[in-house]
């Protein structure tokens, strides 16, 4: 059963007075690789149908949402029931709205699901026996996986809406470990072909390189310079904080004391701009809202509702928060849904970061975080690990490799504290690659950065 057709067979099947169904058709192929090996590679395929049903009380309208993986015909209408039967046991939505509507199909609505392979590694797979063999001659290892994903995703609706979006997701991820420990590199994608191996390889022998003098340091504030991966871990946590509802009902660092939101405050002293946006070249994503399920961000009733480009923050003053249209009725902000992209700029002409090195007296350079947790929500006061090398720089050159540390800072107090903002290009967060790739980040100098113990970890 196609997924056009899933969504127009659940459509008809619906008793309820409103009805929403999503079909998503992926496929998945991987590349996995240790010791300077290739070990596995594989294709694999998936479907998931969800059904939003809509049931009008006299008050307002409950949602019932039901979801579930390969759906064939024969499992179709229990699966409209059971959604029918959610939304009788429910009270009324708070984020309820009209359907958003449609006279048309939208581009591609009748033709097959897009689909990924193993040929997507074609280019990919020759560099990396490269680089594998030059490791080798090194004494040193390789390991780490690629991984491309392919969703189309039909959205169609009672109320004429019929919308289609492919969303292709690739990622790469290399550790190189050596007599100078460990370092790591990754680098999100859409299809490969703008994937540089040779540098990223090369990058991580130099790391290396720098790791085989150790030095030890304590705990204290430094002056640090966050690489792109690294800032890009921030800022998405900083991102799926800014929810506007939240905001306003002053439950985060967002919130306004006394009441209202902080939308029109400067964060920033310098002129940094964090953006979204749908169209954004090598991150493109869904131009659309696709909701399975209501949180306090998104709705299942603003399913196909039209996104543009988004600036949160603008020259370094919050102007956006996320959310729906219940909730930008309620705060009265613009209506400024989550877009799932993320990018961050600050004044033209950013250095790179190896010039930025060159210009740093004494301080410290991260490779990235890891096991990043919440501490302080009002705050937003992150905690986490630095992870794969922290190097000690000293009049502008990298002379060693120090220990790991845990840091404590909010990433929100952070922005007010940068001292230099980067060139801004693409890259891969390293906590956060399972749920969100499409970034582009600059690295950023922070004056005193809290490194707040020393860490064992390796």
């Amino acid at each position: 059963m196609r997924p056009q057709e899933a969504v127009e067979m659940a459509l008809e099947l619906s008793r309820a007075d409103d009805c929403v169904v999503i079909a998503d058709e992926s496929s998945t192929a991987n590349l996995r690789w240790a010791g300077n090996t290739l070990t596995t590679n594989g294709v694999t395929r998936s479907s998931r149908l969800t059904v939003i049903a809509l049931r009008e009380t006299g008050k307002g309208v409950a949602a019932g949402v039901v979801s579930r993986s390969a759906v064939d015909r024969d499992g179709l209408e229990e699966l409209v029931r059971a959604a029918e039967a959610d939304a009788a046991g429910n009270d009324d939505a708070e984020d309820a709205a009209p359907l958003v509507s449609g006279d048309a199909a939208g581009p591609g609505w009748d033709d097959a699901p897009a689909e990924t392979g193993i040929g997507v590694f074609s280019r990919l797979a020759p560099e990396l026996g490269d680089a594998f063999a030059a490791a080798e001659a090194a004494d040193r290892r390789l390991y780490g996986f690629a991984n491309h994903e392919l969703t189309s995703t039909f959205l169609g609706s009672s109320a004429g809406l019929r919308l289609r979006h492919d969303q292709p997701t690739g990622l790469l991820e290399v550790n190189a470990k050596g007599e100078g420990g460990s370092a790591w590199a990754g680098v999100g994608t859409r299809d490969f072909a703008d994937v540089d191996v040779p540098g990223l390889t090369g990058g991580l022998a130099r790391r290396l390189d720098w790791g085989e003098r150790r030095v030890d340091l304590p705990a204290g504030r430094y002056e640090t310079i966050l690489p792109p991966s690294a800032v890009a871990d921030l800022m998405i946590y900083l991102y799926w904080s800014a929810g506007a509802q939240d905001a306003h009902d002053g439950r985060t660092v967002f919130s306004k004391p006394g009441g209202g939101t902080r939308v029109g405050e400067k964060l920033a002293g310098l002129p940094i701009t964090l953006s979204s946006d749908p169209k954004a070249a090598g991150m493109e994503c869904a131009p659309f809202v696709i909701a399975h399920a209501s949180s306090r961000e998104s709705s299942v009733f603003d399913n196909g509702l039209a996104l543009s480009a988004t600036d949160w923050i603008s020259d370094g003053t919050l102007t956006s928060l996320a959310q729906t249209r219940q909730s930008a009725g309620r705060t009265g902000l613009p209506l400024t849904p989550a877009v799932d992209n993320l990018t961050m700029t600050g004044p033209g002409g950013g250095a790179s970061l190896d010039d930025m090195v060159a210009r740093t007296e004494r301080g410290l350079l991260l490779t990235c975080l890891w096991y990043i947790r919440e501490v302080d929500t009002q705050s937003l006061l992150l905690t986490g690990l630095t992870r794969d090398g922290v190097y000690l720089v000293e009049n502008g050159e990298v002379v060693g490799q120090v220990n790991n540390f845990r840091f404590n800072e909010s990433p929100v107090d952070l922005l007010g504290r940068v001292t230099e903002v980067g060139a801004t290009g693409p890259t891969l967060p390293r906590e956060w690659s399972d749920y969100f790739t499409r970034t582009a980040m600059p690295a950023v100098r922070v004056g005193d950065f809290n490194m707040s113990t020393v860490s064992q970890a390796s």
